[in-house]
Formats: structure tokens, C-alpha cells, sequence
């Protein structure tokens, strides 16, 4: 599987001491280098930054397609529309994003979607983490200041019960 990351999601995972999810999950994972640069080139103090820069299993590529409006009169950051690039370039398994814009984007150009609570429920499924841990990890995103909606919490609860 190939996939495309966001850098919030490569955070999350960070902040909670489970981006090693990624690759158990994925066998090919690409950030642009714009994503790469803002989660690991910001320097040790950055969450996740270590992590991301010893990450072996990272590709960091750049997408061959640009764009002439500027990605802010969009409403996206450089990072998410160079995501949003390189995904429609690649056609990956899925786009790892969780801003609300960047998704709303992402299915209009009708690239597969999942966020960071997609990526703890795909890591249930897999049996790396169990229910209690999955349900744990939330919790612990939303503590380090994730915003999640309820709807996706009530969504997460219900996959993980329906299993």
C-alpha cells in the first residue's frame, strides 16, 4: 500500500508514541518534502521531529505538478496542497490528512481519504492495537489538544464496537 502523509497526522502519531502504526500499516509512505520540512526540519523541539527524521521508511518526494495560485487563497497550507499534489500524481492506497479542508479537497478531487482516528482504527483492525488501546490512544490525542469532533469519536467507538 501506498500512501500519502500530511504532517498532522505524522504529529499525532508522535504526540502519542504510535507512529510506528504507519509502517506496520503501510509499505510505501511518501510526505512531500514541504510536510518533511515542517515536522522534521523545525528542530528537536517540534513533536515528532526526532521521530520523522530517524524514520527510515519515510520517502520524501516532491511532486512534479505545481500550481499557480497560492495554496493560502485556497484556504490550504503549502503542505496540504503539496500533499494533495503528489497524491493525485500517485494515486496512492490513501491520503493521510486531517484537516477538514484538506479532506474536503482530497475527496473532490476523489483521492482515498483517512485521518489520524482512521489510522488507529485500520491499526485495531490489524490486531496492533487492542480496543482498549485504540480507544486509549484518542483519548490521549484529544488530551494533547487534537481537535476531534464528536461525530468521529461516536463513528470510532461504534467501528471498534461493531468488531
Amino acid at each position: 500500500m501506498k500512501d500519502v502523509v500530511n504532517a498532522t497526522p505524522l504529529i499525532g502519531l508522535s504526540l502519542i508514541n504510535r507512529l510506528e502504526l504507519l509502517p506496520a500499516l503501510f509499505e510505501d509512505i511518501v510526505v512531500p518534502r514541504s510536510v518533511y520540512e515542517e515536522v522534521a526540519g523545525q528542530g528537536v523541539s517540534r513533536v515528532g521531529a526526532t521521530e520523522l527524521a530517524n524514520a527510515d521508511w519515510i520517502q520524501v518526494e516532491e511532486p512534479s505538478e505545481s500550481t499557480t495560485i497560492e495554496p493560502l487563497l485556497l484556504g490550504l497550507d503549502i503542505g496540504e496542497l503539496q500533499v494533495l499534489l503528489l497524491a493525485r500524481e500517485l494515486q496512492p492506497d490513501w491520503v493521510l490528512v486531517d484537516e477538514r479542508l484538506g479532506r474536503r479537497v482530497a475527496r473532490a478531487l476523489q483521492l482515498p481519504v483517512k485521518g489520524t482516528v482512521g489510522v488507529l482504527l485500520a491499526a485495531f483492525h490489524a490486531n496492533l492495537l487492542g480496543k482498549t488501546e485504540a480507544l486509549d490512544a484518542v483519548q490521549q490525542l484529544r488530551e494533547n489538544g487534537f481537535r476531534i469532533s464528536p461525530t468521529v469519536i461516536a463513528w470510532f467507538e461504534r467501528e471498534l464496537e461493531q468488531s
